[in-house]
């Protein structure tokens, strides 16, 4: 049971104004499948039937037209990740994206609350770039494994073993190392950056799997350093293979996070975002995507006629985002996302000029 379902009990103990009145809210949200809610959901049942079973749509419905309601009372905007579920991407999101898309919209966003649907690092980046708004994230404990992999510290004494180096840093990284660089990136722009700068030697870091892979479009020397997705570390080039033996006609799209033996497989590598916009300009007949699982059911929705092939490897912590939590974080206005004041504008200068670049 969570903590909305948890709250609910003790409501009914006082007047359901007085605990509207308690959270700021008009009056409470009901959780039941009414005809009404079945009703004003059935439009966004129609994007994600072919995803969610009509029979778990009634435990779905009430959150979706609950969190609907109440991010307008709020004045809230909901962002969301390539790689959420079905029923968030598609039915109570806002502004959908890659890193780098989520990253330009949060700094022009004109809501005083948002709702980062995705990992922590993508929260503290929109309150980077945001700092005089409330970001909430319904789970702060959805981590990273790139994220995790390195720290300001270490950065520090990259930085001081290589004096002059300048420091790429993917935008998949806490505050605190974003602070100890010269410029950040995503998978989108990486290579663009890389080129952007005047030095022959570069350090591509966290990303080790993303430094390699470019390192192979470019004549600049680039430095790495050993943290890899936990999600694309796992395909490997053996396994695409046999999907390519077994049906020559499967094109293959895959993550520059993935080694460079999975991406010289791939008939095409590119961001969340170009992933997408390949199969949509594209449509080819069969597609595996080599990336979280969800997103191929997001594309799916989007893509008639597209058939996708899905070796599913699943992100653990954005799977921690769920409608009850993002209806818990509305409710409560809990889980807000803070940065040091010691480190942020070290930090938004890093993301800013990413964003200023690709301007």
């Amino acid at each position: 049971m969570n903590v909305f379902d948890t709250a609910r009990k003790n409501w009914a103990e006082e007047p359901i104004s007085a605990a509207a009145e308690r959270f700021g809210l008009k009056d409470m949200p009901d959780l039941d499948y009414t005809p009404a809610v079945a009703r004003e959901t059935a439009p966004l049942y129609e994007r994600v039937k072919d995803h969610i079973p009509a029979i778990e749509w009634p435990v779905f419905a009430p959150y979706i037209h609950a969190i609907n309601r109440l991010k307008k009372e709020r004045g809230a905007v909901i962002l969301a990740h390539n790689y959420q579920t079905p029923e968030i991407f598609h039915c109570v999101s806002d502004i959908v994206g890659d890193s780098l898309q989520l990253a330009r919209e949060a700094g022009s966003v004109d809501a005083e609350i948002i709702v980062q649907c995705g990992v922590h690092f993508m929260a503290e980046t929109s309150k980077l770039l945001n700092p005089h708004k409330t970001v909430l994230i319904p789970d702060s404990r959805a981590g990273c494994s790139l994220s995790e992999s390195i720290t300001g510290a270490d950065v520090r004494r990259l930085k001081a073993a290589n004096p002059g180096v300048p420091v790429v840093t993917y935008v998949n990284t806490s505050a605190d190392v974003k602070a100890e660089t010269d410029i950040c990136c995503t998978s989108s722009n990486a290579l663009a950056i890389v080129e952007s700068l005047k030095e022959d030697t570069v350090f591509c870091i966290p990303d080790e799997y993303l430094a390699m892979n470019i390192a192979k479009q470019t004549s600049k020397k680039i430095l790495t350093w050993k943290g890899h997705c936990e999600v694309h570390e796992r395909f490997t080039a053996e396994e695409l293979l046999a999907y390519k033996e077994a049906d020559p006609s499967i094109q293959i799209i895959g993550h520059p996070e993935c080694h460079p033996d999975v991406i010289d497989v791939c008939d095409y590598s590119g961001s969340t975002a170009g992933m997408i916009n390949y199969v949509k300009d594209n449509r080819p007949p069969k597609v595996l995507l080599v990336t979280e699982c969800s997103m191929a059911s997001n594309i799916e929705a989007e893509a008639p006629g597209v058939e996708f092939v899905k070796p599913c490897n699943l992100c653990p912590h954005m799977k921690r985002i769920t409608l009850p939590k993002i209806l818990d974080t509305l409710v409560f206005m809990r889980e807000e996302v803070t940065v040091d004041p010691a480190i942020a504008d070290r930090a938004r200068l890093a993301v800013e000029r990413m964003v200023n670049l690709g301007k």
